[in-house]
């Protein structure tokens, strides 16, 4: 299906964007529409029309949104609603309009409620209070996941909606301040240790549990369900597996050779207590995830020492 397809990546230059368009490089799809936020603004109703009326991708991968960690949702939320609102809105409506025969939208494991039994079930979607750190970017998630249920409903569009755990990898945001946890951690502890500084600090009591998923692994996921799934029911992409922040900081610690203490800033939220995805619906498709999280920090620390001088660290949020 893909290989000979016209394919539209929305979002190619972030985190998940640039890993799917490697993995579909990877399987020899060369038929890659790609446009950058200087060619294409995809809050902008009239240039995303413009846009699929010239190009008419055939399939359609939604991995653009304004995204960030606690701090980021904390300090910007009419933008993590609205802006992600107009991107969903935009580009599942023009991808319809204009011809494409499958759209992979991308959401979050944000959208569960705070308190839901662990793991995640896909069926615990809106049974409960959200994450209120995270509830404009998990409600702007979940009315694109919604819209894309009502399109294949009502019009019969092809689309599926997959939800990812906590990504992490290569072009990722290690911005200090909006950056999610594990890259905060990398840039932090490894300027500690060019710093030499005796203690680094972490936010939080570093107890919450969190699941981590290399972006590499996420991007053939979505690869794979985009050829073989056909159902408006979410899927959770994830490995099925979880670790105390407290547990990832003393890994992240060990990786980037920082050998000083860890303390923990209490005064500063915790977030969700845990958020462990269950994957049976993904593994009973035929797919599981291949790296190990140390395997994958490793590879990810790699990435950021080579790209230290241009890693995305000062803009207050990122394209996913």
């Amino acid at each position: 299906m893909l290989k000979d397809a016209s394919i539209f990546v929305a979002g190619h230059r972030g985190l998940v964007g640039s890993a799917i368009v490697r993995r579909l490089r990877a399987q020899g799809c060369d038929k890659l529409i790609l446009a950058g936020r200087d060619q294409l603004d995809l809050q902008d109703r009239d240039s995303v029309e413009a846009f699929f009326m010239a190009n008419k991708p055939e399939v359609v991968f939604l991995a653009a949104a304004k995204v960030g960690g606690i701090h980021a949702n904390n300090s910007y939320p009419a933008e993590f609603l609205f802006d992600n609102l107009q991107i969903q809105n935009n580009v599942i409506d023009a991808a319809y309009r204009h011809g494409a025969k499958k759209l992979t939208f991308l959401g979050s494991s944000c959208i569960y409620p705070k308190l839901a039994p662990q793991p995640i079930k896909e069926d615990y979607l809106l049974t409960g209070p959200l994450e209120p750190t995270n509830e404009w970017y998990a409600i702007a998630k979940i009315a694109g996941i919604k819209l894309c249920q009502a399109y294949r409903r009502q019009y019969g569009f092809n689309t599926i909606s997959l939800m990812p755990t906590n990504l992490y990898g290569p072009g990722d945001n290690f911005d200090l301040a909006n950056s999610h946890v594990l890259p905060a951690l990398i840039r932090k502890f490894h300027e500690a240790r060019l710093r030499g500084d005796k203690q680094v600090v972490m936010w939080g009591t570093g107890t919450p549990r969190r699941e981590f998923l290399h972006v590499d692994d996420l991007a053939a996921a979505c690869v794979f369900l985009t050829e073989t799934y056909e159902s408006e029911d979410i899927v959770n992409i994830g490995v099925g597996e979880d670790i105390s922040i407290r547990e990832l900081a003393e890994l992240v610690r060990e990786i980037t050779g920082y050998t000083g203490e860890i303390v923990n800033d209490t005064s500063k939220p915790d977030g969700t207590p845990r958020k462990l995805l269950d994957v049976s619906r993904l593994h009973g498709l035929g797919w599981q995830a291949t790296i190990p999280l140390r395997d994958g920090i490793q590879d990810t620390y790699r990435w950021f020492l080579e790209h230290s001088a241009d890693v995305r660290g000062n803009a207050v949020t990122g394209v996913a």
